[in-house]
């Protein structure tokens, strides 16, 4: 289904809020916590300002619709938090919190960045063109409170790997953001919180929003009120999703596979499986991964570097560990709570619809009320992006 005609939704947001950061008012203005007040918060920068007619002005010379949507201006907070690292030993994590300069009670929005490749993609940097400058931005000018986790090797703990696709750091470390957004905002008496919680991601970010919703709702659910979450073509079917490329022939498409790889490699690290390159790919691909890592290039399906032992110990489970680290990651197969939304493109050949469409068959056999799978016929990753935002946006402005 389509809401609008091309140019595209997401492409009026890029266009607007990328022409907003070439203008906008910076500061560096640092607020440090005493560390005896707050439990998670280490200290908040303000280091940005957009002011309401500056959106307004930049929306309405590219589309009346976007125009429409602005109603404050915004400012820009890098938060830095205390969390855990995939050991559980302690680290100091970073993210940014959009606050809408508004005198009415603003909800929060608790988005989970999509998967991003650079530092400098990172929430907390706000750089041109990034997720948290055009979605965030946004939200944030239509009277959100917007929460943005860095995770776990970005922004302050850019020195750590990033643990792609990994449940329950992501989880962590967007709840931790969470707790550090909630104090900061206590002492910032520029805006007034409803105390409403939305929750939203796409992709990566699509897995990290319902592996965070199944942790607030299962372990914190005392902490906030949660009143929505809206999730977009997430792999939450962890082990359907191995099987699947493991045993059937897929694109081929380079830059899926070095993501299907980084998965692969992150739950060998975090798990301590330890086993060799030799033990997952063939050759010449397991001297090429060995020497290059992410950068080396696989251009055939995913299932051709791979070898036939391990493929073997997979199907016959002799070799469990690989599948206890795959299974640990599933976030399909539980009953949710909180109004829920899961939007996925019927043709996405980088996280195969199947994995929406299975969430949706066990959370339903559960006993989930609230649930619906949109699906976006013949959408594939990218294009699929647009649908999800107007949806998210219509989804939550009804809560």
């Amino acid at each position: 289904m389509k809401f609008y005609n091309k140019p595209s939704f997401l492409k009026y947001v890029y266009l607007v809020f990328w022409s907003l950061l070439l203008l906008q008012s910076c500061k560096q203005t640092t607020n440090t916590v005493d560390p005896a007040e707050e439990q998670y918060l280490i200290s908040g920068t303000e280091i940005a300002s957009i002011s309401k007619d500056k959106l307004v002005q930049q929306a309405t010379q590219l589309s009346p619709i976007v125009a429409a949507y602005v109603k404050n201006g915004i400012k820009v907070v890098k938060i830095e938090y205390n969390t855990t690292n995939t050991d559980g030993k302690p680290i100091v994590a970073s993210g940014l919190l959009i606050i809408p300069v508004t005198d009415q009670n603003a909800s929060m929005i608790s988005v989970q960045h999509g998967t991003i490749t650079t530092d400098a993609e990172a929430p907390s940097n706000f750089s041109v063109g990034s997720e948290a400058a055009s979605f965030g931005a946004l939200f944030g000018s239509m009277g959100y409170i917007i929460s943005y986790p860095d995770y776990i090797g970005y922004g302050a703990s850019k020195a750590y790997p990033h643990p792609y696709e990994h449940r329950a750091s992501l989880a962590s470390a967007s709840l931790d953001m969470l707790r550090a957004a909630k104090e900061f905002i206590k002492k910032d008496i520029t805006v007034k919180w409803n105390e409403k919680l939305f929750l939203a991601g796409y992709s990566e970010g699509g897995f990290a929003t319902m592996s965070l919703q199944k942790k607030i709702e299962e372990e914190t659910s005392g902490e906030f009120n949660l009143v929505a979450s809206s999730c977009g073509a997430g792999a939450y079917d962890k082990t359907a999703f191995m099987k699947y490329i493991v045993n059937n022939t897929t694109h081929g498409i380079a830059s899926y596979n070095k993501l299907y790889l980084w998965v692969l490699l992150t739950y060998d690290r975090i798990y301590g499986l330890n086993h060799s390159f030799n033990f997952y790919f063939k050759e010449p691909y397991a001297a090429g991964i060995q020497a290059s890592g992410l950068d080396y290039p696989i251009a055939v399906s995913f299932d051709k570097i791979l070898t036939d032992s391990f493929k073997q110990s997979l199907a016959n489970a002799t070799d469990a560990s690989f599948a206890a680290a795959t299974a640990d990651n599933d976030v399909y197969n539980w009953k949710p709570k909180t109004p829920t939304r899961l939007y996925h493109g019927t043709a996405d050949q980088l996280v195969f619809y199947f994995n929406s469409e299975n969430t949706y068959k066990a959370m339903k056999a559960l006993g989930a009320a609230d649930l619906q799978l949109i699906p976006v016929p013949g959408g594939d990753h990218g294009s699929s992006i647009d649908d999800y935002l107007l949806g998210t946006l219509l989804f939550f402005n009804s809560k």
